[in-house]
């Protein structure tokens, strides 16, 4: 347990978000599933709360009087290839699990980054590359092991209803330890980042539109705005597709013309995170997400681009919008906004998304869990909560109680 005022302790604290500050009473950097429990019985006793935070993403700064549980040292990897099913400990950053499947010609359902962790974003849903196909991550998970708000260890499965409210509701009502979850055959990757100057953003634009109208569900498509210190303004078309080559489907984007690097073409399934480059190491910045029903006027909300670094429109749909069995839920809406910047760009940020609901890993710090749910989700997340902790031995970045 390391103090404040303890050598190491200012780096311990620090969130993956170098602009949010944790005014925590400890951290712990646990190793084993012991450790973690006597971290919560002594948060019980002390009348504090745990805040488990494997790399620090996600980091909102509600964090006062609690222990940060750093669960980094849990870093088990287990592979069934037959039964194609993985097993991973809550240290285990998505890249890691990736190299391990993919060895197998498997796949789980990551994100863009493969730094964050696996446990930390399938709590909060896990919005994949691949969940066109086959939904939130937290959709692929078959078991939790858990450390209950008493201290003590179980598995939590399909008959609890903890296993609800874990998928995608995030990690307020247990410590979870290691996830059970899915692997998906992926004997085939397509994709890559097609790239042009800020000049043709509405053409890109257009073409965007006419792919993602028909695009099947092993196809996701996003487009970014990119605004880099020192360089002109970019745009960008990024995509992923489960099968040999989606030139075909892609086609719209050859139409347009002076296209500065186009890396399309098959590729690793240990190469998702090449595709977007985003950082591997923490920096300070500042987000913000909203779902959309639709593009129209949309370039006219976001452009100029500047002082923002990056705007970012996801196609959703497929699997995303059928009826789900976990707190996840399912979305309606066909795209997803996301904004990042220095801090200080936070005001044109809320200009652009007004509103609206987001995905729960996609929240800011300024921002409530009520943001994420529809009002009925909320209310059972609530009632779990109450139940399985009504000490608040645990709270998660965005607890499902507080807004």
């Amino acid at each position: 347990m390391i103090f404040p005022g303890d050598e190491g302790f200012d780096q311990a604290v620090t969130p993956w978000n170098l602009a949010v500050k944790q005014p925590v009473r400890a951290v712990a950097e646990v190793g084993s599933v012991d450790d973690v429990i006597d971290a919560v019985r002594l948060a019980r006793r002390e009348g504090l709360a745990v805040t488990a935070q494997p790399s620090g993403h996600g980091a909102s700064g509600d964090v006062a009087d609690t222990i940060l549980l750093r669960t980094h040292g849990l870093t088990a990897i287990e592979i069934d290839a037959a039964a194609r099913v993985a097993r991973v400990g809550a240290g285990v950053r998505w890249g890691q699990l990736q190299a391990a499947a993919a060895a197998h010609g498997l796949t789980g359902l990551p994100g863009s980054s493969p730094v964050v962790t696996v446990t930390g974003y399938t709590l909060g849903g896990g919005l994949s590359w691949f969940s066109r196909k086959h939904g939130f991550a937290s959709s692929s998970v078959r078991a939790f092991d858990i450390v209950d708000a008493e201290g003590r260890r179980s598995k939590v499965s399909r008959d609890d209803e903890l296993f609800w409210a874990l998928r995608g509701g995030g990690g307020d009502f247990a410590l979870v330890t290691a996830i059970e979850l899915d692997l998906h055959p992926a004997p085939h990757l397509y994709g890559g980042r097609v790239l042009w100057p800020a000049s043709r953003a509405a053409e890109v634009l257009e073409a965007f539109k006419e792919i993602t109208a028909t695009a099947p569900d092993e196809l996701t498509v996003w487009l970014d705005l990119l605004s880099f210190p020192g360089s002109p303004p970019f745009v960008a078309v990024d995509s992923t597709y489960l099968g040999e080559d989606a030139s075909e489907l892609l086609a719209p984007l050859d139409r347009i013309g002076g296209a500065l690097s186009d890396t399309r073409g098959p590729m690793p399934l240990t190469s998702l995170g090449d595709i977007t480059g985003e950082p591997t190491d923490p920096g300070p910045g500042a987000s913000r997400a909203q779902l959309l029903g639709d593009l129209d006027g949309i370039l006219e909300r976001i452009m100029p681009i500047d002082p923002l670094i990056s705007v970012q429109i996801r196609h959703l749909g497929g699997a995303l919008a059928r009826p789900s069995d976990s707190a996840a839920g399912q979305v309606d809406e066909p795209y997803l906004l996301y904004m990042f910047g220095l801090p200080g760009v936070e005001e044109k940020q809320r200009k652009i998304a007004e509103g609206g609901r987001k995905p729960f890993t996609f929240l800011s710090p300024d921002e409530s869990a009520a943001a994420a749910f529809p009002a009925g989700t909320l209310e059972r997340l609530r009632d779990i909560k109450r139940r399985h902790d009504p000490a608040n031995v645990f709270r998660s970045n965005y607890p499902v109680l507080a807004g």
